[in-house]
């Protein structure tokens, strides 16, 4: 059948999709559209997925994705499809899950062949334009797949019925689960503590080998271990994980925030992209280190790194963008590095003292470039050198200024400016916890202002729905499992620091939602989709905490903090038994459980249950907030408010008044914040 196609990624909003709209490949967006041409024209499907600041991506759409020839065999032969993976992440999910199957790995761009009917039977990652790396050129994979089409079609469609079973039986969870409850003990905490420090790198920090995440989610279980069991190990990794990371490469020396890897196990040499939700995660757990340890370095990094998000992230009405792209004008990392003669033209006579903290040098440490890290910590540079520690931190902090500035000149790398529901829900959550550890009042004033603009784009007025994705004016998807858990986190979150009930009101309506709509009653995990999204051909499950946390490990975590604030045991039980169904796996593999185990943690210790009352000041809250008390529940409030359970019975004198719970039993009311302290262990 002949007639004409053109490139429809013109009309999409995605910046991704916008980079590939005028390649001569005849891309669609994923729609019901594309499957039916594909079954009417009897043609096999073409999904290839990526995301803005994705290197690879760049580099398969230079080689293959703008070459007339190759867009030529793909026009012909098959329906092309383009799908940015954070617009829609099922997708991703689904077809990632089919290629690691296949072949053992996954990454981006994926490149995934499915039937007509969306089912997948051949995919992978990159694909160089011609055979190398020992894998075959995307040419001859587009050949092999047109041939294989044409004379074994009953083959491809076994292979795929297969494999679509094989993703759904993965995803059922129906493992056999003892339905009493768990005993959730010490025992099994040391085991898994144990079994997380053994994958502990100790002389770099983190966890594992290159290429190196920062798995703040590790790093927060074993703070929050050492406080609860004063493990000197745990405390001793933790600290030394954060230092090596706000030190490396991967942390932006001179703007601020990390990049999303580093590419050795140093810490040093990072995939310079920066996302949204790993700056979030970072200062999270910054924030945690800060109020436990009360150790400056902290307090820095988390305010330089808030202070990146407000200058690179941040659109003017409040809400925050999705990711800068690790290239600029074609080079990776262009943007960030620099020549050592750069840097003496900028500094003049301070360039010597900078160059060397920063470990610059003539010929560059990192192709012929220069990526600044430090390796001596401050104090002992200083001693080193005879210098007085104060006078060497105001030279480093004048030549960063100077530099940031000389920085802003350069050509940028491309900004995503799209705003996803859950990305902005973290980013809420690390203003929150920003200004509970520093008190620093422009942090809980952008966390509200973020707020109110995702209620205003992103909420359905007509039915309370959510959406997922949004960009010039237009909100977009179904808002997934994730959005929804984080969305009610950061109401939590939110609640806890202005002591404003409606957000904990907001937090219980969209528990309820999420209840009728995305949950599984015969394993208690929840679908990644909910139940009216019919464009997909199996609705997933993931619990693994990932780049982020898993969207079944902070929903189990609402279900048990809302229990208590409305008094719904059913919530209480529901988030136990999601914890039971993978208790086996927490324990073996911490460092992909994060969130699970911190949840875990909290289960074993306790929750205490902390409620001010009568005419509080703010800076009581505020002296409140900054104690490290991992695990908490906190509600304040200077009126008795109708269905909040924690409130009911107490005392709503002028005064303020401090109560200190577990399990239904408080402890004597105190006035100070400081005498808390003794009740809590």
């Amino acid at each position: 059948m002949n007639h004409k196609h053109t490139n429809l990624l013109i009309q999409e909003t995605s910046p991704y999709l916008l980079q590939h709209a005028h390649n001569p490949v005849e891309w669609r967006p994923w729609s019901p559209e594309a499957l039916d041409i594909a079954q009417k024209e009897d043609k096999p499907i073409i999904v290839s997925i990526g995301y803005a600041a994705c290197h690879w991506c760049h580099v398969m759409e230079r080689e293959s994705f703008e070459n007339e020839e190759t867009a030529k065999l793909m026009n012909e032969n098959f329906i092309n499809i383009k799908i940015d993976r954070e617009e829609r992440p099922d997708l991703d999910h689904i077809y990632m899950d089919a290629v690691q199957a296949m072949t053992g790995s996954g990454g981006w761009p994926l490149n995934v062949f499915l039937m007509p009917d969306g089912k997948p039977f051949y995919g992978g990652t990159y694909f160089p334009p011609v055979k190398a790396y020992n894998k075959n050129s995307w040419t001859e994979i587009l050949n092999a797949v047109k041939d294989a089409y044409k004379q074994r079609k009953n083959e491809l469609e076994s292979q795929a019925e297969n494999l679509t079973e094989h993703l759904k039986n993965s995803s059922a969870f129906n493992s056999n689960i003892k339905n009493n409850e768990t005993i959730f003990s010490k025992n099994l905490i040391e085991i898994l503590t144990g079994n997380l420090l053994k994958n502990g790198d100790t002389v770099w920090g983190g966890f594992g080998g290159a290429p190196k995440f920062p798995q703040t989610f590790s790093i927060q279980f074993l703070l929050r271990n050492y406080y609860f069991t004063n493990n000197e190990a745990s405390l001793k990794q933790a600290l030394l994980s954060l230092d090596k990371i706000i030190d490396g490469g991967i942390y932006d020396q001179i703007g601020g925030g990390i990049a999303r890897y580093s590419t050795d196990e140093k810490w040093f040499a990072p995939h310079f992209e920066k996302m949204l939700y790993d700056n979030a995660l970072l200062i999270n757990v910054l924030a945690e280190a800060y109020q436990l340890t009360n150790l400056k370095q902290y307090k820095i990094k988390l305010e330089e790194t808030l202070s990146f998000i407000k200058r690179e992230l941040t659109d003017t009405n409040g809400a925050f963008f999705s990711a800068i792209d690790a290239d600029s004008e074609g080079v990776e990392g262009k943007f960030y590095t620099w020549t050592k003669s750069e840097i003496e033209t900028i500094l003049e006579k301070d360039a010597s003292i900078f160059c060397e903290y920063f470990g610059v040098i003539d010929d560059g440490n990192w192709e012929s470039t220069n990526i600044l890290s430090v390796n001596t910590p401050l104090v002992q540079f200083a001693e080193e050198k005879n210098l007085n520690t104060e006078w060497v931190n105001e030279l480093l902090s004048k030549g960063k200024t100077k530099l940031l500035n000389n920085r802003k000149k350069r050509v940028r790398p491309l900004l995503d400016d799209k705003i996803i529901l859950g990305w902005n829900c973290l980013m809420i959550i690390a203003y929150c916890k920003g200004y509970a550890a520093t008190g620093i009042q422009e942090y809980k004033l952008t966390a509200v202002k973020n707020i109110h603009y995702l209620e205003k784009c992103f909420r359905n007025p007509n039915t309370n729905h959510w959406y997922h994705t949004y960009k010039d004016g237009i909100a977009k998807y179904p808002a997934f499992l994730d959005d929804y858990a984080f969305l009610i986190n950061a109401y939590i979150h939110l609640q806890e620091i202005t002591g404003n009930e409606q957000f904990l009101l907001s937090a219980k309506n969209l528990t309820t939602f999420v209840m009728d709509n995305f949950s599984d009653k015969e394993s208690g995990i929840f679908y990644f989709t909910g139940i009216a999204q019919e464009d997909i051909i199996l609705r997933k499950k993931e619990i693994y905490d990932g780049a982020i946390p898993s969207g079944n490990a902070i929903m189990a975590n609402n279900f048990y903090y809302l229990s208590f604030i409305f008094d719904i045991n059913e919530w209480k039980k529901y988030s136990i038994n999601m914890l039971n169904h993978i208790q086996d796996s927490i324990l073996k593999y911490p460092s992909s459980f994060g969130n699970w185990a911190c949840f875990y943690q909290e289960l074993v210790y306790g929750t205490p249950e902390i409620i001010m009352t009568g005419n509080y000041m703010e800076n009581n809250l505020k002296e409140l907030l900054f104690q490290y008390i991992p695990g908490k529940i906190l509600q304040v409030s200077n009126v008795q408010k109708e269905g909040f359970s924690l409130l009911e019975g107490k005392n709503f004198l002028d005064d303020i008044i401090i109560y200190v719970c577990k399990n239904k039993v408080c402890e004597k009311p105190v006035k100070y914040i400081h005498e808390i302290k003794s009740l809590l262990k």
